[in-house]
């Protein structure tokens, strides 16, 4: 049997996994629009598929390992709305990733492609966008906000998370360039948390400048001290303004 979606009243019959609702059928289902979940790990396909659904998603639900698997079951379900691609903890930047993403969005180009991940990293996203996708869609964000943003990506519109776009523009007030000499060590993330540290910024007000969780700017703030061999916050904010007056760029 497929591993695929089946909500309630599921059969070996329904091999897509299509769910049937009180007295829907499945050629009442094969009207509507479907939602193609891909991930590899049946379990978190499965329950997304299911959540979705409860959710009021407004489509069907298919979920599959593979895109292969999809081609071989695709006659018999309906027409896809959008694909939702699960990378988890993966990158958008690993290669295999990227190719993959690539080769989804051009063998289906009426259909929008959005990623489903782990990180709302702004180099992440930026890169599923550039690979084709129509959206980006980070773990973090209440499964409303999911059901909104593939709604909105079947509707010919893309999502990125806010905190991103807020990012983007606190970069983009501060010229861009106060960053520079760290984005060769550090992430851009890790760059603007460093750049907060150079100016004496407590952890609360750095949290709320860049739409941050205290803890999550902890983790970078250690992440920082590590990479710069940094016993306190102090001696990173000396450090950093040590790569500023140097003007050098630091390598990974």
């Amino acid at each position: 049997m497929s591993s695929t979606v089946g909500l309630q009243n599921y059969t070996s019959t329904n091999q897509l996994g299509i769910p049937l609702r009180g007295t829907e059928n499945v050629h009442e289902q094969a009207g509507r629009q479907c939602l193609l979940i891909l991930d590899g790990r049946a379990l978190d396909r499965e329950c997304l598929g299911s959540a979705l659904e409860d959710h009021e998603l407004g489509m069907a639900v298919v979920a599959m390992g593979s895109i292969e698997e999809w081609r071989v079951k695709k006659a018999s379900a309906p027409p896809l709305a959008a694909i939702l691609f699960n990378i988890g903890g993966r990158k958008v930047t690993d290669h295999d990733i990227a190719d993959e993403i690539r080769h989804i969005s051009s063998e289906f180009k009426s259909v929008p492609v959005v990623i489903l991940a782990d990180t709302e990293d702004l180099a992440q996203i930026l890169a599923a966008l550039e690979c084709g996708a129509r959206g980006y869609i980070p773990t973090s964000v209440a499964i409303d906000v999911c059901v909104e943003a593939i709604n909105l990506a079947a509707a010919g519109g893309i999502f990125v998370p806010a905190s991103s776009v807020l990012s983007m523009r606190h970069l983009i007030d501060s010229g861009n360039c106060d960053t520079r000499p760290l984005t060769g060590m550090f992430t851009l993330r890790q760059a603007e948390v460093a750049q907060a540290l150079r100016r004496g910024k407590a952890n609360k007000i750095i949290a709320y400048e860049l739409n941050l969780r205290e803890s999550t700017v902890k983790v970078h703030i250690r992440n920082i001290m590590k990479k710069l061999k940094a016993t306190n916050r102090t001696e990173v904010a000396y450090k950093v303004n040590d790569l500023f007056a140097d003007g050098a760029v630091a390598e990974e």
